[in-house]
């Protein structure tokens, strides 16, 4: 691969104007609301997690949904499922795109709202709907939910992050109202690993991005946690010893015959296919960010604070 071998640095940040505008908008309107749900993409339980949200929510009750769990690692996702648990989330896996886990959203809402539905009565109040805003990074699946939960195309959808910029209520029955808003990341991730798995996820713009060494360092990761399925995605056999990034990369560009003229390998156009692979779940159902190794994260962090 040219110039670099596995161990660059890459600056992942990426935070345009409108998110700015679009978290000025949750302050001005979490008074409104009585949910918060969240989205969050089951890859990345916690890097898809805005830290900000945490803030800007506390006090309401919260709704937290693992989507995409179907590209995930089933045994994590129930890992994940008991971490939020016990740090006092309602949680549900779903899959916004086929609706699987939906019809749980609404006896999960009315669980999480229990207290203000009951406070409502006593007061004589009946039939007000819980009002909710879903919240979650750019290109998390927000939109592609809300129009499946509703049963209707209610919002703009789109497969690339920033499709949705402005802010909208959508009444989806009697008992519940849902306020939709742009995807916000935030303006400086706390560390380097969190941007490198929300890019490799696809919540930034890839242009942005340099894709092959994005790739090298997927390619990393899969190497240490999820050989079999990408060995056998691309008939990779190993000799002489365990594959490097780059190995492995060179073999991708031979099985798949991505070549420049003059049979060059063609690095970009095997980093693209790799992370349409990944992203599409064609290697397998994979998570890059395992619940226990979280846990020592944050375990260390607190035991050094």
């Amino acid at each position: 691969m040219p110039g670099k071998e596995y161990g660059y640095r890459m600056n992942y940040q990426w935070y345009p104007g409108h998110m700015t505008k679009a978290k000025r908008m949750m302050q001005e309107n979490i008074s409104l609301i009585d949910l918060v749900i969240e989205l969050v993409d089951a890859r990345v339980p916690l890097s898809s997690r805005n830290p900000d949200i945490d803030e800007l929510g506390k006090n309401k009750s919260r709704l937290i949904l693992l989507n995409k769990s179907d590209l995930a690692d089933p045994t994590e996702n129930k890992r994940w499922m008991a971490y939020f648990r016990e740090r006092g989330f309602h949680v549900l896996e779903v899959n916004a795109k086929t609706g699987q886990g939906l019809k749980a959203i609404q006896p999960k809402v009315k669980e999480a709202c229990r207290e203000k539905i009951e406070r409502d009565k006593k007061r004589g109040i009946r039939n007000r709907p819980v009002r909710a805003i879903v919240v979650g990074i750019p290109n998390v699946g927000k939109s592609t939910f809300i129009n499946s939960f509703a049963g209707k195309a209610c919002t703009k959808t789109g497969n690339r992050p920033g499709v949705t910029k402005g802010k909208q209520w959508i009444r989806l029955n009697k008992e519940l109202e849902l306020l939709d808003t742009p995807g916000i990341l935030w303006p400086k991730f706390e560390s380097e690993e969190v941007g490198k798995r929300l890019a490799m996820i696809g919540s930034m713009n890839d242009e942005i991005l340099q894709m092959t060494e994005l790739a090298q360092e997927l390619l990393a990761y899969l190497l240490e946690h999820y050989r079999e399925p990408l060995f056998e995605r691309y008939q990779m056999e190993e000799a002489g010893g365990p594959f490097t990034p780059v190995q492995a990369m060179s073999h991708i560009c031979e099985n798949r015959k991505c070549y420049k003229k003059g049979q060059e390998p063609d690095y970009e156009k095997a980093a693209a296919l790799l992370m349409d692979d990944f992203r599409s779940g064609r290697i397998g159902r994979i998570t890059l960010e395992t619940c226990g190794e979280m846990q020592e994260e944050e375990q260390s962090e607190e035991g050094t604070a």
